[in-house]
């Protein structure tokens, strides 16, 4: 495992990125190019389940972490792709801290969990390092609640002081639209919120995270104190690489 929660802990800001083609090859090149850590989306991505193994495989040898969203917070969704050898999970929309609670004792074995037990999965190498990886997941398994929901934010405090809640991951379009400002990331609603959350993971001695569309926002939020900052995805960059270089040789053409 490549630490990312022993590094958060230590302060460190990382920087990460989607990856929402369901591609191993867009995964690999991604993840050397030098990312923290990447989130393979199994929520909105175009990727497949039978999919995530490929692209766990193919990040390995890279130095970005693997994060994976799941679907929803039930446990069977989350064990699959820890089993798979995924380093942290993030759950969307959760609502309550009930839920939450759910989700993260969904990523850890008992007692503190309910994570059920193989010992022939990739995650152990096969059962080769079972004892060591089920002793270590407490200091390794990153535990992702996103906060993109009304009822999200009046239970802030509860669901950052839920154990094995590691970060508040801030997920800007569905909480703008919950506050009824529709991609208005300066309405001080929005700042607001923001505020709130990071104050409340503060408090709890957790972390923060955010997907930003702007690389000029990451001082913005980093000296707001959130550390997880992802910004564009695989297919953002193949999109905009594509529609640039068509833009130049289209201006060469009219030129000719």
């Amino acid at each position: 495992m490549k630490q990312i929660k022993k590094r958060l802990k230590s302060g460190e800001t990382l920087i990460g990125c989607w990856l929402n083609l369901g591609s191993s090859i867009t995964a690999e090149i991604v993840g050397l190019s030098g990312f923290d850590w990447v989130l393979i989306d199994l929520e909105h991505g175009a990727g497949e389940p039978k999919d995530l193994l490929h692209q766990l495989q193919a990040l390995e040898h890279t130095r970005a972490a693997a994060i994976v969203r799941v679907e929803s917070h039930q446990k069977e969704r989350i064990h699959r792709v820890l089993d798979l050898g995924a380093e942290g999970v993030m759950c969307p929309r959760v609502y309550s801290a009930e839920e939450a609670n759910t989700a993260v004792r969904g990523m850890h074995y008992p007692p503190k969990g309910i994570r059920g037990v193989a010992k022939m999965v990739r995650a152990t190498g096969f059962g080769k390092a079972f004892d060591q990886y089920k002793s270590g997941t407490s200091e390794s398994i990153l535990g992702i609640i996103q906060i993109e929901t009304v009822e999200a934010l009046e239970e802030l405090d509860q669901i950052a002081n839920t154990s094995g809640v590691d970060v508040l991951f801030i997920g800007p379009a569905d909480l703008t639209v919950a506050l009824g400002i529709d991609g208005d990331l300066n309405h001080p609603l929005f700042l607001e919120a923001v505020d709130r959350i990071v104050k409340a993971a503060k408090k709890a001695s957790k972390a923060v995270g955010i997907l930003i569309f702007d690389p000029e926002d990451f001082k913005k939020y980093q000296e707001m104190g959130i550390q997880l900052i992802a910004c564009g995805s695989d297919a953002t960059f193949v999109a905009s690489g594509a529609r640039e270089l068509h833009g130049k040789l289209s201006q060469y053409k009219k030129s000719s």
